[in-house]
């Protein structure tokens, strides 16, 4: 069985959907099964992975709708074992559209399910917002992963995604984990990368991963190029972050 790990933060641009593209890829190269789901209208993760969204006859939209199963919506990327269930601009009906439906907060996890077994790990990446998307990422998924930019403000604004997520262990998903909280965009030459990574690890303990992803120019080039970091350049400092960060998932995942 699969697991499901949704990557979620309410602020827009704290590298959420960087590591989604580039913890998937890392996955795949690591040879394991694994399904990129971008459940972000903005879709950044579709293109970020190399898709034409323009080409795409349907997405995650129509699965989410009850108009296709997952199987039919899923698509190959740049790396065998890296699959995609892409999205578009149409998604962003979704909230509205479904506000009447009974369980709608469940659409995603109705979608997905049967699709579990084929995959040992499923990344979904979600909107910077605390949205009905966010909240059906959560329902469907096993573990939270939390990337936490290193600047100004950082923590503020956690604590309202914490008590997200414990509404939802609540109502929805009993067995939902925080996997861990991903300190990004880290920049070892000043003082306020480290005061916040500090605060981090004071706060949150061993929830921090060990792993910090740096700012890292190549790591921003990527996404323009339609390639995951470890296709862009294997060998830079964003590129090795992406396949630690991998390793230490999959090496808790067997601890647990």
């Amino acid at each position: 069985m699969g697991q499901i790990i949704c990557i979620a933060n309410q602020k827009g641009g704290v590298g959420k959907t960087t590591t989604a593209v580039n913890l998937s890829a890392a996955m795949a190269i690591f040879e394991k099964r694994t399904l990129l789901v971008d459940c972000d209208p903005q879709a950044n993760a579709t293109t970020g992975i190399g898709l034409d969204k323009n080409r795409l006859r349907q997405t995650l939209y129509h699965g989410m709708i009850g108009e296709a199963n997952a199987r039919e919506l899923i698509v190959d990327s740049q790396i065998d074992a890296l699959k995609v269930l892409p999205s578009r601009v149409e998604l962003i009906g979704f909230d509205v559209e479904m506000m009447d439906e009974p369980d709608r907060e469940k659409a995603l996890k109705r979608l997905l399910d049967p699709i579990r077994s084929d995959f040992d790990y499923i990344i979904v990446d979600c909107p910077p917002s605390l949205s009905l998307l966010t909240v059906n990422a959560m329902t469907a998924a096993d573990a939270l992963l939390i990337p936490l930019q290193c600047e100004f403000y950082a923590l503020e604004g956690l604590s309202q995604l914490i008590q997200t997520f414990q509404r939802i262990r609540q109502s929805l998903n009993p067995h939902l984990k925080i996997s861990g909280i991903l300190l990004t965009m880290f920049d070892k030459r000043t003082n306020l990368s480290h005061q916040v990574a500090d605060d981090a690890e004071s706060h949150f303990k061993e929830l921090v991963y060990k792993t910090i992803i740096p700012r890292n120019v190549r790591l921003g080039e990527s996404p323009s190029f339609g390639k995951p970091i470890l296709l862009y350049d294997a060998a830079s400092v964003g590129s090795q972050s992406y396949f630690s960060l991998a390793r230490e998932i999959m090496t808790r995942d067997l601890v647990n």
